[in-house]
């Protein structure tokens, strides 16, 4: 395998709950969402047998910070997890890539030499803190200077889908037989087994609550448009309304933890890593069309890694929407066949905060499973921006 180096950013842990139905009746909307987290971080720890007062920092992502989900619900979560006090703790928010970005925070201390062990997170619970009640009645987030500068108005990520699937010609088969492969690819794995290493069952959840085995084109196809609107058809008659919840990711539950560590850390504690952080890279990108960062995301982390497509082995592209993944694939001549082989978060799920660390956690397993050396991840976000990482398996 490939040699890594004192100062490389190494994996030696990541761990991931399955994923709820994010509402009330989901199996994880009872776990407070300091305490989901929690249940990652001690997980993490408990299985590299690295004891958590050697922790540097704790980084999480988390997107919609208000109620359960405030008061920086890293630093809550690692002190409800039994951390030492002297362990501190940080939240931050790049929308759906906010644990992408906490991953790639954490592998830029590790290489910096700024910390030696470090735990990358992200947790969302999305039945308890609905996405978008961070926007209170009668505020502005935005401000003028983006209202002058857009002044015809942005749209919601799901018209972004519709505009995305108009502009690549995807039709509403395509996305719909893209969505049941996915479901059909999760449930295989769950079925094979190839999720139990990654998972951390909670709350009498042992499995993801939302894939589901049965999912087909024909029963996909009779589902409705999740996002008409007159008004906005007016405004871009091109839209062909093919977006429905069966082609989108559902409202979600979910945490994961990733442990990060210099080389020179995981050989003086006799860790094996299981990957190390190639390389990085975070775009900004049109926000009307905000779903399509992960296209120019890609073709950057490639050019600064030094590889090619044809030298990745895997690719997890997170399944916001489908023609995000769609649209991705045919701009950048990527495989669709090495592409969320697994399934991605039309059948998983998209608990937001914590899907880049979800995503991370999956890749590395199945990179091991298949004998793969390259896995690249790249996931869209709110405002268009899109993180991408490279990671080359080492155990």
């Amino acid at each position: 395998m490939p040699a890594f180096s004192d100062r490389d950013a190494v994996i030696v842990g990541a761990v991931r709950t399955p994923v709820g139905k994010g509402k009330a009746s989901g199996a994880l909307h009872d776990v407070l969402p300091a305490d989901l987290l929690a249940h990652a971080l001690r997980t993490v720890v408990e299985r590299t047998g690295v004891d958590p007062v050697l922790v540097d920092d704790v980084i999480a992502g988390a997107v919609t910070q208000v109620g359960d989900q405030s008061v920086n619900v890293a630093r809550n979560a690692l002190l409800g997890a039994g951390f030492p006090e002297s362990v501190p703790g940080t939240t931050v928010d790049r929308q759906c890539g906010s644990s992408q970005q906490a991953i790639s925070f954490a592998a830029q201390g590790v290489i910096a030499g700024s910390y030696d062990i470090v735990i990358a997170a992200g947790v969302e619970s999305m039945s308890r803190v609905p996405m978008g009640s961070s926007v209170l009645a009668g505020s502005d987030p935005f401000g003028a200077g983006m209202a002058a500068r857009y002044p015809e108005g942005l749209v919601p990520q799901g018209i972004s889908a519709e505009l995305i699937a108009a502009e690549w010609g995807l039709s509403r088969t395509e996305l719909d037989e893209f969505s049941a492969a996915s479901h059909e690819k999760a449930a295989r794995a769950t079925k094979d087994g190839l999720f139990d290493n990654e998972l951390a069952p909670i709350a009498g959840l042992r499995y993801d609550e939302i894939i589901r085995p049965d999912t087909t084109v024909e029963t996909l196809a009779g589902l409705r448009p999740a996002f008409y609107n007159e008004a906005v058809g007016a405004r871009f008659p091109q839209i062909g309304w093919n977006i429905t919840p069966g082609n989108s990711s559902p409202l979600s539950d979910g945490s994961a933890a990733v442990m990060i560590t210099s080389g020179a850390a995981a050989r003086r504690l006799g860790l094996t890593p299981l990957a190390r952080i190639h390389t990085t890279t975070v775009v900004g990108s049109d926000p009307l069309y905000m779903l399509t960062g992960v296209i120019p995301a890609t073709e950057r982390v490639l050019a600064r890694s030094g590889l090619s497509l044809s030298d990745i082995d895997l690719f997890e592209v997170n399944e916001a929407f489908a023609p995000v993944v769609l649209s991705w694939a045919r701009d950048t001549g990527a495989d669709l066949s090495k592409t969320n082989v697994n399934g991605g978060a039309i059948a998983i799920g998209h608990p937001l905060g914590a899907s880049g660390a979800r995503i991370m956690t999956t890749l590395v397993n199945a990179l091991q499973q298949r004998g793969g050396r390259y896995g690249l991840q790249t996931m869209c976000e709110g405002g268009g921006m899109a993180n991408a990482t490279i990671i080359e398996r080492l155990g």
